[in-house]
């Protein structure tokens, strides 16, 4: 019998948002704009070209998005969404045993991937429903490798500030890997949520990882990237899968990169929604900790099967986590209408 690795029989699989004919999709963070302008133009165009293999380096991309960012071109590592990306890190500095630290619940690829990394997942609590900084940086040994922080964070939908954050990079040693990962970037309040690339780019062991799923609509077309020190992005490069972001991917992120004003409006669009969403939600009764994503965060504990399945009876599709809460992502008014709607009779 061919025998697995015993580090992976128990590894759960990663869980995707559920989909439902019919029904409001909640559940997977997903932009309900659709592709922008630029983007469902350029397409159909390119689709005679896929019996190509893509450019493996995705030149074009990676030098638009080191324009878009003021860096070189050389810090710059793309992949398969940001997925894919965080796994290219991990087998870039992870070794078998080493630990990798994120604070929990966080986003649950990152066990998944650290284990079939070979490393080992160190879960930090969370602290009203946000990363405790102080008690990830107190977690550290010597023989962590990486530590992730995700802010805003999925699926609680909090985030750190700046101060917290330079505080944190400070004490984290110098031969562990920071990953901010940004997925949800642009629906953050800069004010409140600084720019990880802005505040901590220059330093030797801060990665900073972004996507193309969220604001810029293109999660069916997996397209996500980090900006690292070069000689980090080098060693990211190598272990991403051959030709892993299609050509139609590369194409469309560059478009999508330039539409900033489409892109920055709508992403004001559901702010605005996630903030009447909240409100109407905390008038019903419902503890809703504070956004800065695209998705607000009830933590109903040991009901939250119970509450999801009743939004699926009503047909909305929303992300129950078993026994912590459930993730709301913010749809178009109408859907978020029908949710508010369920949650009010919820509540009865």
């Amino acid at each position: 019998m061919v025998r697995v690795r015993s580090s992976l029989a128990q590894l759960p699989a990663y869980v995707p948002g559920r989909k439902l004919p019919g029904a409001a999709p909640l559940a997977s963070n997903e932009s309900p704009h659709g592709m922008l302008p630029g983007v469902v133009a350029r397409l159909g165009e390119l689709a005679g070209g896929v019996s190509r293999y893509p450019d493996m380096s995705a030149t074009a991309l990676v030098n638009a998005l080191a324009a878009h960012h003021g860096v070189a071109p050389e810090r710059i590592a793309v992949g398969a969404g940001s997925s894919e990306v965080c796994a290219q890190l991990l087998h870039s500095v992870v070794r078998p045993g080493d630990e990798v630290l994120f604070g929990w619940r966080s986003f649950e690829a990152y066990p998944i991937l650290t284990a079939v990394a070979g490393g080992r997942a160190v879960r930090v609590p969370l602290r009203e429903h946000g990363l405790d900084l102080d008690a990830m940086a107190e977690a550290i040994t010597g023989r962590t490798r990486l530590v992730f922080v995700c802010n805003p964070n999925n699926p609680t939908s909090t985030a750190v500030g700046e101060q917290a954050l330079r505080d944190f990079a400070d004490r984290v040693p110098d031969d562990v890997l920071i990953v901010v990962d940004e997925a949800y970037r642009e629906y953050a309040d800069p004010a409140l949520v600084p720019d990880a690339l802005g505040l901590l780019g220059d330093r030797p062991n801060v990665v900073v990882l972004r996507t193309f799923s969220k604001a810029y609509g293109l999660a069916g077309l997996r397209v996500g990237y980090c900006v690292a020190p070069a000689e980090i992005a080098a060693t990211v490069r190598k272990t991403q899968v051959p030709f892993s972001v299609s050509a139609l991917a590369q194409e469309a992120a560059v478009i999508a990169l330039g539409e900033h004003a489409e892109v920055a409006r709508r992403a004001a669009l559901t702010v605005a929604e996630r903030e009447r969403v909240r409100k109407r939600l905390r008038a019903l009764g419902y503890e809703v900790p504070a956004s800065q994503a695209n998705f607000v965060w009830l933590p109903l504990a040991g009901v939250s099967a119970d509450f999801a399945l009743y939004c699926l009876s009503g047909k909305v599709v929303v992300r129950p986590f078993l026994g912590e809460g459930v993730r709301v992502t913010i749809g178009l008014p109408q859907e978020n209408d029908t949710l508010l709607a369920l949650a009010a009779d919820w509540r009865g």
